[in-house]
């Protein structure tokens, strides 16, 4: 089994943060940099210098690193190969997804999948659709699942499922009686909205480009999370738009209204993935159980 401490060491060099790198590897900082310590004093010399609160690679630690990602890979190719063999499915896959998809589709797909693969483990790194499309291009995800549209040449985009979308108010709102509602409609109103950077705040501004003639959202605040938005909204700081996925609970419980918009907005959650073959057979039948898993759905 390849080496834990050249692990710990190849993600630190990668992001040049121990922080990060913590995170990413679900340790402490300190287990984090006393596994570094350890391998610094087996090479008897710095692997990092750290000044000024910025991380960098000394001469050594460039050639550590050089080593170890060809180790690490070589690694990967020999797991891989004897699970080809073996017929098992096992391993580690980390899985990107944006922030609605890991929210509320993705801990029904995983739960399933692991019942069927309890050998697999899953990683799930969580952020808006730009930040995770960037990673799948970067190698540091397996596979992608986000949200709104994705135009990347160097990767395989498949479309998951359409995902439907509705304007979110509190009940007592003026709006909330109405059974369909066109841009004008709401323009004029305090909107909240998904940070820059997010599928769901794309694919909003297009639309309302789109039907909106020439006027803009009355935007008065931008939060990261749907659970924010809708607490928001609830508390009466304004309107929003959100997939209607999110909003089950909400309706059920009667503390949120939601109206049709009109046109319908759809957005599509899609696969986002590099050209070539998965570096794992467990990728490879995530994918495929997470294809299945959508038509289903």
């Amino acid at each position: 089994m390849a080496d834990r401490r050249l692990k710990i060491f190849h993600t630190v060099a990668r992001l040049l943060n121990f922080t990060k790198a913590a995170e990413e590897l679900h340790m402490t900082q300190p287990a984090v940099t006393f596994q570094i310590r350890q391998l610094e004093e087996q090479f008897n010399t710095r692997l990092f210098d750290r000044t000024h609160n910025k991380v960098t690679l000394t001469d050594v630690g460039k050639q550590v690193y050089s080593y170890s990602d060809r180790i690490l890979k070589l690694y990967d190719e020999m797991t891989r190969s004897i699970t080809e063999m073996t017929g098992d499915v096992s391993g580690s896959v980390t899985l990107g997804a944006s922030t609605t998809v890991a929210e509320y589709v993705l801990p029904l797909l995983i739960g399933a999948f692991k019942k069927k693969y309890p050998d697999v483990n899953i990683s799930l790194r969580e952020s808006n659709t730009e930040d995770i499309v960037t990673r799948v291009e970067n190698n540091d995800i397996d596979l992608g699942i986000v949200e709104g549209s994705v135009s990347n040449k160097n990767l395989v985009v498949e479309e998951c499922k359409q995902d439907h979308l509705v304007v979110i108010m509190p009940n007592n709102h003026t709006l909330a009686k109405e059974k369909k509602l066109h841009v004008k409609d709401f323009i004029s109103y305090p909107f909240i909205s998904r940070e820059h950077g997010s599928g769901t705040q794309e694919v909003i501004t297009n639309y309302v480009e789109k039907h909106g003639n020439g006027e803009t959202l009355n935007i008065c605040f931008e939060l990261s999370s749907p659970e924010a938005i809708k607490g928001a909204v609830e508390a009466g700081m304004g309107l929003s738009i959100v997939s209607a996925s999110t909003i089950a609970k909400e309706l059920k419980l009667g503390v949120l209204t939601a109206v049709e918009l009109s046109p319908s907005l759809e957005r599509p959650f899609s696969f986002v993935r590099q050209r070539y073959k998965f570096k794992s057979r467990a990728a490879d039948q995530l994918l495929t159980f997470a294809q299945e898993f959508c038509k289903v759905e």
